[in-house]
């Protein structure tokens, strides 16, 4: 018998009566357990009969039965399908054995899988939401030309697997461009590379976290996708507020064993960490034996006044993990990121990473590092900077003009983004569904609540949005502030 099907179809010798129900039960069960997919073309009658030896009438006969049963389509002139059983018979069946399916799962993974997508793509022009920096302006033929010199020289080199940690040529370009423009005292050694800042997080996790017995405290409101990678670990999270110093140092709980926080540019209100919590954040850090997370995930761009030091740079005994990443200042599908971590925990980070995927891809990693060392970040960073800057002015400009006093700006000099906090009458969820049909994507901050505080506002992101789009969309939405 000739396996057409792919798998072989087992029939009773000739002569017997039993044909007919075997073959329409073989295939009924392929359909079942899906190894005939919904939409396949089944097999010509004829052509079935000849390669299984048997009468086309019994073919006829099995196709007529699958048909009748619904497991089967006919389409005149082109033949016989394989139907689509959830939309033919609804997902009952379907879902229940699904759900039995997802008990093999973690229960973390049983009730949050999906939940986090940030997966995003400029939908209009006046696309609002945070994350998304413009990359209409980077230098893609200078990274192209990069990329193949990196190829060129891989080519000749030996073929084996890099470092976990990173190329050694990226790890000390990053080096360099921290110290540069953040002050972060580091060599290369020091540094992790990362697949974004996302994997920084998840490395963290695995290597801190006890399940059920470490306790993360965390801005509120903060970061989802952090909060995500420390709960799947099995992290208890704690939500700490943040007033105009940003994180209230003085309501960390004695338990807490890791900190994270973002100092430069808090997220997402935007006020920095004053000195006096920085000094007190380190000092309980030390007491507690705890570790913080420092993300300076935008910190590259600033408007005004001078930058304060890290965290990592104050830090005096280890207490610090300092990520940062390349989505914001370059562009979000680069996918590369760093953690600069103290001697003690770079071993287990490494051993992590290695675990996790080996190493970042090793061209882009060359491409970057060539990208940093010679200045074409910098010369980058400085162009978007008056982007950026003109942007935000704008945003500020009409948010003060159609917002009046019933907006409340919160003051940020840093990032990609503001808050604004409105009044308690005006209905953020419904804003966003209007505003959504005028074009106008925008996001609520109540979806970056940890605890019960949710802050009642809107963030606007200014990273794609021209400044020409600005002081139109910001009238229109503040319209329905009044109502």
């Amino acid at each position: 018998m000739d396996p057409i099907f792919g798998f072989p179809i087992v029939l009773p010798p000739p002569g017997t009566r039993e044909r007919l129900r075997a073959l329409h039960g073989q295939l009924h069960a392929a359909i079942l357990d899906g190894r005939l997919k919904p939409g396949l073309r089944l097999p010509a009658t004829r052509e079935l009969a000849e390669a299984l030896q048997i009468s086309r009438n019994t073919v006829v006969a099995a196709y007529d039965l699958l048909l009748s049963e619904g497991y089967v389509i006919a389409r005149r002139g082109a033949g016989n399908y394989v139907a689509d059983l959830l939309a033919r018979h609804g997902h009952g069946r379907a879902l229940s054995r699904h759900a039995d399916m997802q008990r093999r799962l973690a229960p973390y993974w049983r009730e949050s899988a999906g939940a986090h997508s940030l997966a995003r793509q400029v939908s209009s022009p006046q696309d609002f939401r945070l994350g998304i920096p413009d990359n209409r302006q980077f230098p893609f033929e200078v990274w192209r030309r990069l990329s193949a010199r990196a190829l060129r020289d891989l080519s000749k080199a030996a073929p084996v697997y890099g470092p976990a940690e990173g190329r050694p040529v990226l790890r000390e370009a990053i080096a360099r461009h921290v110290s540069f423009a953040r002050a972060v005292a580091c060599q290369a050694d020091d540094v992790i590379v990362t697949s974004g800042a996302q994997q920084a997080f998840d490395l963290l996790a695995r290597v801190l976290v006890t399940p059920g017995q470490t306790t993360l405290a965390m801005e509120d409101p903060g970061y989802p996708p952090l909060r995500a990678a420390f709960t799947a670990a099995g992290a208890n999270v704690v939500a700490v507020p943040v007033d105009d110093e940003g994180l209230v140092v003085e309501q960390l709980p004695a338990s807490t064993q890791v900190i994270y926080v973002t100092p430069s540019h808090q997220f997402p209100l935007g006020m920095p960490l004053s000195p006096r919590r920085r000094t007190a954040l380190l000092a309980f850090a030390q007491a507690h034996n705890a570790t913080i997370i420092e993300d300076d995930y935008d910190g590259e761009f600033r408007y005004g006044g001078r930058p304060l030091d890290a965290l990592q740079t104050l830090d005096r005994h280890g207490s610090v993990c300092y990520v940062g990443t390349f989505s914001k200042c370059l562009f979000p599908t680069l996918r590369l990121g760093y953690v600069v971590a103290p001697p003690w925990l770079h071993p287990a980070l490494a051993e992590a990473k290695q675990l996790s995927d080996w190493h970042c891809d090793v061209v882009a990693q060359d491409t970057l590092a060539a990208f940093i060392a010679e200045g074409h970040l910098v010369r980058h960073v400085r162009k978007m900077h008056k982007v950026y800057a003109q942007r935000r002015a704008a945003l500020l400009h009409a948010l003060a003009s159609y917002g009046g006093s019933a907006v409340q700006v919160l003051p940020s000099d840093a990032g990609l983004h503001l808050a604004a906090l409105l009044p308690s009458t005006v209905e953020i969820d419904r804003m966003i569904e209007r505003a959504a049909e005028e074009g106008i994507q925008l996001e609520g901050l109540g979806g970056y609540a940890v605890g019960a505080l949710v802050p009642h506002g809107l963030a606007f992101g200014f990273g794609t949005v021209d400044v020409r789009y600005i002081d139109e969309a910001v009238r229109r939405v503040m319209l329905w502030v009044g109502e």
